[in-house]
Parts: C-alpha cells; structure tokens; sequence
C-alpha cells in the first residue's frame, strides 16, 4: 500500500470539529459600577444604552454606528471590588474598529482629552490607539489598513511607533483626495 494511509477510528474517542464563528459579537466587562462605566463608553466612545436592568447594576450599550442589539455589557460588582494585577491571567483588552484613519485621528483626540489616551501602535495590518476606562479595563480603538496592503505583515504580527499624522497624509480622506 504505497502513497495512502489508512485511518480508522479510535474506540472511545470523538473527532473534533472546528465551529465555525464568524466574529465577536458583544463583550461582558465586571466594572465597579456600571452606571458610572457606561457614562464613559457613552461620553467618549459614543455608545448607546439599549437596557438598564436590575436597578442600574447592569448596562447593555450598543456602539453608535452599530447593528448589533447589544456589543457591550457591563456588570457592576460594587466599589470596593479590586483589579486583577497587570499580568495576570485574564482577558487583557478589547479591540473596537473604527471605519476611517481619520476617525482613528479624532479618537485620538477625544481620549486624549478624556486623559483616557494609555499608548498607540502601527501593526503594520492595523493602527492602534490604546486606553482604560475608570475602572482599568484596557481597550483598543484601531484602524484595519485595507487588505492589499498588508504585504510582509500578512503572516507576521508588528509592534512598531505609530506617526499617526503621516498615516492621516496617506490614507486619510485628504490623502485619497491627492492620490
């Protein structure tokens, strides 16, 4: 039997099969109290309240350019409840797209001025901005660079300065304008 191989089931033991998600849809955040949380992702983030339930201690937001009923919850867990340490296990942030470099630049401002601004990144396939909201949860507001030009970064992840102005000049709507 050249060039086959010859498989047979094991006794006792089930084939693993790939589901097949197509995106996050919404992520849950534990904040101390989600009232005060959602007032942030509202005022700098421009997400909407779909629900407030159980007397404020829950809060459903739905991003404001979104279709999703629901992309964020928020959990309140009371105001003496601690951060998990940086480092430890645990979900480290949550990348939110925006559609446009240049919204990607307004962003910029706005959680600078939020004092919500934490750091920025070129990915190479994406730019980054990155902050915390009052309670420390850290997330990232990013900028997908269309596909054609990702080149080398296609199967390569980079961390590398962002020059956000330089990007504007290129790909942002003056930049179109000139190419």
């Amino acid at each position: 039997m050249t060039g086959t191989v010859e498989t047979r089931p094991v006794v006792g033991q089930t084939a693993l099969v790939s589901i097949p998600v197509s995106r996050l849809n919404h992520a849950v955040l534990y904040v101390r109290d989600a009232t005060a949380a959602a007032a942030f992702y509202h005022d700098v983030l421009g997400f909407e309240v779909v629900e407030n339930a159980f007397g404020g201690r829950a809060v459903f937001m739905r991003a404001g350019a979104g279709d999703n009923h629901h992309d964020l919850g928020l959990f309140s867990v009371g105001p003496d409840a601690p951060r998990a340490p940086r480092g430890s296990v645990g979900l480290y942030h949550l990348a939110w797209e925006v559609p446009t470099i240049d919204d990607l630049a307004e962003a910029a401002r706005i959680l600078s001025e939020a004092g919500a601004l934490g750091g920025a990144s070129d990915h190479g396939v994406s730019k980054s901005l990155y902050g915390s909201d009052p309670d420390g949860n850290e997330f990232e507001i990013m900028w997908r660079v269309p596909r054609e030009a990702w080149g080398g970064y296609e199967n390569n992840g980079a961390v590398m300065p962002l020059d956000l102005d330089a990007e504007v000049r290129r790909w942002g709507a003056e930049g179109a304008a000139r190419a």
